[in-house]
């Protein structure tokens, strides 16, 4: 019995719905499926009611529940007592960063930051599964059971090939660009963030993960994509959008411990305008 496992069974039973559990863990549906039909083998007992409707609880279940929750807690407990004081933070692109890092190392010098780069999959850079603490990201995502701090707003723009027709543009709208072939994101990817770099409707393209594929694909293919204004992309270039609202760049965590607050309040004096 994984620490994991155990977090994927918490989702489920939370949401009570495969699908909806699959969307907040960020993982297609069927391994989480497989994990719970494991985790209840390995138990010898029934723990979910399944329905085309969603799931219900047995009495395992909720036994499990429980004990579930509270031994994830103490083990976040025990890594804290026993490792060297750290916190994780998960970054998503570049946000300038480095304003809150020495506010960060001003505020406490004695705490080991630990970095882990995410990718387009994942808006809150694993911060749901538990593999990080706090979550330097952008938005518009799916916030539910999550603290968040907007800490500013950023205009954003098509990015597209200098030879572009529509390059030389000093605007465009989503409209204009209907026509084209735009990124896209696994299955499973947060549906208000695939959404909003799809400009709001569905679209077809190649299937994207890294910002770096995202930049090949525009060099090679012509893909149009979405960046804030003012990044560097190189020969790219990025046309403000007149019809999309600005992305936010936002931190979210979801537990209030000291460590985590001051991770919070020294991003809030970075960014602060």
């Amino acid at each position: 019995m994984e620490l994991r496992t155990l977090r994927y069974f918490v989702a489920v039973a939370e949401e009570l719905h495969f699908g909806r559990a699959a969307q907040r863990l960020h993982m297609s549906q069927p391994p989480l499926s497989r994990a719970i039909k494991h985790l209840e083998a390995d138990l010898g007992t029934t723990l979910l009611h399944r329905s085309p409707a969603g799931v219900a609880l047995t009495e395992a279940g909720h036994t499990l529940l429980r004990e579930a929750k509270a031994l994830l807690d103490h083990a976040d407990r025990i890594r804290a007592a026993v490792g060297k004081a750290s916190i994780t933070v998960g970054i998503l692109a570049d946000h300038g960063a480095a304003g809150l890092a020495a506010a960060f190392r001003r505020k406490r010098p004695d705490i080991e930051v630990r970095i882990r780069e995410a990718d387009l999959t994942d808006p809150t850079c694993g911060l749901r599964t538990g593999l990080v603490d706090v979550a330097l990201t952008r938005g518009p995502f799916d916030t539910r059971g999550l603290k968040t701090l907007v800490l500013r707003e950023d205009p954003i723009g098509a990015v597209l090939r200098a030879d572009d027709p529509l390059a030389g543009r000093d605007r465009l709208t989503t409209a204009e660009l209907d026509d084209r072939t735009w990124f896209q994101f696994p299955e499973g990817t947060d549906e208000i963030w695939r959404n909003y770099w799809n400009g709001g409707r569905p679209r077809r393209g190649p299937v994207v993960r890294a910002v770096q594929e995202c930049v090949q694909s525009v060099l090679w293919n012509g893909t149009v994509g979405l960046a804030p204004l003012g990044h560097d992309l190189g020969d790219l270039k990025v046309v403000p959008l007149d019809d999309l609202p600005p992305s936010p760049v936002v931190l979210a965590w979801t537990k209030d411990d000291p460590l985590t607050r001051a991770f919070v309040e020294a991003a809030a004096q970075a960014y602060r305008p």
